[in-house]
């Protein structure tokens, strides 16, 4: 999203602007729905236009910040002609628009750390997930599953990636692709040929899973035309049944989330009293939001007798408990059966005292960690992205006003605003009311709505704002753009009123957009407020506690020197390295050593 300046039209342009006009990049998961604003108003008028939008009702006038210059007229002339005269400007009026453009190859490998030292005992270590990034992203758990698997494999370990074979995957992404075997695996009193393709995703060994029945059809990971919690069922057990017949025993097998839930009690109750001896499981929850609530007959149609698992201590939904028909949920039998359990936070208090798997959370306490996520600095880089029309970094930030009037041109966005003292944002809402509260009739910002009442919504926004020159809403998804409006992005909004951990703030940061959180979850354990005077060298964006439009208008409240904290958040690492060492240990903590 990009707000423009509230301030009046100063007569000079300031030495160190930093954008005459805002960018704020409002996503939720992903970059399905974007929308972006320019701020024209003076603050009066503003703080009572903004009643119905989707971020605080007011943006505090006396938020002082600087931001660079980007209207064509006023780059640097020099800067332009030496190194800019080949770039091909964008038109709203383009047949190909210009996040669909061929770009560069990007030969992640050359590019990732090669400094790492290697663990001195290493181990086998499966991903067992439904989303990989780049190929098959939808939000923030294909970032993870990517990044943690090449830390690891970095640091010396062995790694593969299970993933479904999801026919819209573009397999021109995958280098070495290859049909290695068929066999079959157990579906609803049938045995369903399968086959299994190797291949390689940015370094990484991947093990593609693709059922001949109508599994994973479709133009999208999810939404296709089956049953998903039937599918991942049979997914979960296709990856057993193939580490079986083909007497592979890695040391750890790593799933996430509800979608391979079923695979622990498929394991232990299974797999385990077959030949899988070695494999010990650990669980990823990236978002508490989502249980897999699951039909016991639903279950059963995978091997397992399903009413089994109907009672509190297995994984009984304990919200259905006295309805006809009583519920399962995946996440819970995946927490009741796994062997340590991750959160991708460090504070882990908001979810185990809240929600009706509190119960649960506190009976296995004693398995629950919690890390934070990680961003893989190869593949987020602004000095090296390929997706980007100019590159900068923390000590030449040029590129980043180029980057900013490409996506503005391209948009049929105004660049030309009001330099002086701009009120910005980037956000990822956590809840309706945060998008409305932004929404202005004159304003730039992108998001996400997985939710379908929510995607209604914004279709019925785009179809009224995106007429002018000053809003955008884009109802799509776009890896490419993603990293475009981040280098554009001059601040990153993250409002949520629950947040396991997030990497819009990770990623904005890296890419020179300051972040503006509410205090929660890993939120509250990645941005430290610049006003917090006890921890000055961890200060690197500005911390509301709230839900209410007062708490973030006290947060942008503060005058600062921007370009010092655009630096400064730019050098800051978040990376896997940092805590791939954490997931290391956990594995060591529970891999069988005698087997």
């Amino acid at each position: 999203m990009i707000l423009q300046s509230c301030s009046p039209q100063p007569t000079s342009t300031p030495a160190n602007c930093f954008s005459d006009s805002f960018l704020v990049l409002h996503l939720k998961k992903n970059f399905k729905s974007c929308y972006f604003y320019n701020f024209k108003k003076r603050p009066k008028i503003l703080k009572h236009e903004m009643h119905s939008l989707y971020c605080p009702k007011s943006l505090s006038s006396n938020f002082k910040i600087q931001a660079l210059e980007t209207d064509a007229g006023k780059l640097d002339d020099t800067t332009t002609k030496l190194e800019y005269d080949d770039l091909i400007w964008p038109s709203p009026s383009d047949e190909i628009p210009f996040w669909k453009r061929e770009f560069p190859s990007w030969d992640i490998k050359t590019v990732g750390p090669v400094d790492i030292p290697k663990d001195s005992d290493p181990m086998h270590i499966v991903h067992v997930t439904a989303e990989m990034a780049p190929i098959a992203k939808v939000g923030g758990l294909g970032d993870v599953v990517t990044g943690l698997a090449r830390a690891c494999l970095m640091r010396g370990h062995k790694v593969d990636v299970f993933l479904p074979f999801y026919e819209c995957i573009n397999k021109l992404h995958i280098k070495e692709l290859a049909l290695t075997s068929t066999y079959n695996s157990y579906y609803d009193g049938s045995w369903i040929p399968t086959n299994v393709y190797r291949g390689v995703v940015l370094g990484i060994p991947v093990i593609f899973i693709e059922p001949s029945n109508h599994f994973f059809k479709g133009q999208s990971v999810y939404g296709g035309a089956y049953d998903e919690l039937e599918a991942y069922l049979f997914f979960s057990r296709a990856c057993l049944e193939w580490l079986q017949v083909s007497s592979t025993q890695p040391d750890i097998i790593h799933v996430h989330e509800w979608q391979t839930g079923g695979l622990p009690l498929l394991y232990w109750d299974m797999y385990h009293y077959l030949s899988l001896k070695k494999p010990r499981i650990v669980l990823t929850i990236h978002n508490m939001e989502h249980y897999g609530e699951c039909r016991a007959e639903q279950l059963s149609k995978c091997g397992l007798d399903g009413s089994i698992y109907a009672t509190e201590e297995k994984a009984v939904d304990e919200r259905t408990i006295g309805h006809n028909p009583e519920r399962l949920s995946l996440l819970k039998g995946g927490i009741v059966y796994s062997n340590a359990v991750v959160f991708s936070n460090i504070s882990q208090k908001e979810t185990l005292c809240s929600g009706w798997l509190a119960g649960t959370l506190i009976r296995h306490r004693d398995k629950f960690f919690g890390i934070l996520n990680g961003i893989d600095t190869a593949i987020w880089n602004p000095a090296t992205d390929a997706f980007l029309p100019a590159k900068f970094d923390a000590n030449n930030v040029e590129g980043k006003k180029i980057c900013k009037l490409f996506v503005q041109r391209g948009l049929g966005l105004a660049p030309e605003g009001l330099p002086g003292d701009p009120d910005k944002c980037v956000s990822s809402p956590g809840n309706e009311h945060w998008a409305n509260e932004i929404l202005t009739e004159n304003s730039q910002p992108p998001s996400t709505a997985p939710d379908a009442r929510v995607g209604r919504e914004f279709e019925g926004l785009a179809q009224l704002h995106n007429q002018g020159s000053s809003l955008r809403i884009l109802l799509t998804y776009s890896e490419e753009l993603s990293h475009m409006l981040y280098a554009a992005a001059d601040i990153v909004l993250v409002p949520s009123i629950y947040e396991p951990c997030g990497l819009a703030q990770m990623i904005g940061m890296r890419y020179g957009a300051v972040p503006v959180v509410r205090k929660t979850g890993g939120l509250a354990d990645t941005v430290f407020d610049m006003d917090d005077k006890s921890q000055p060298e961890m200060a690197n964006g500005f911390v509301f506690e709230g839900i209410d439009e007062g708490s973030l208008n006290w947060a942008l409240d503060q005058p600062n020197e921007w370009m010092g904290i655009v630096k400064k958040v730019m050098q800051m690492d978040n990376s896997w390295n940092n805590t791939a060492g954490k997931y290391i240990d956990i594995y060591s903590s529970v891999r069988a050593r005698d087997q």
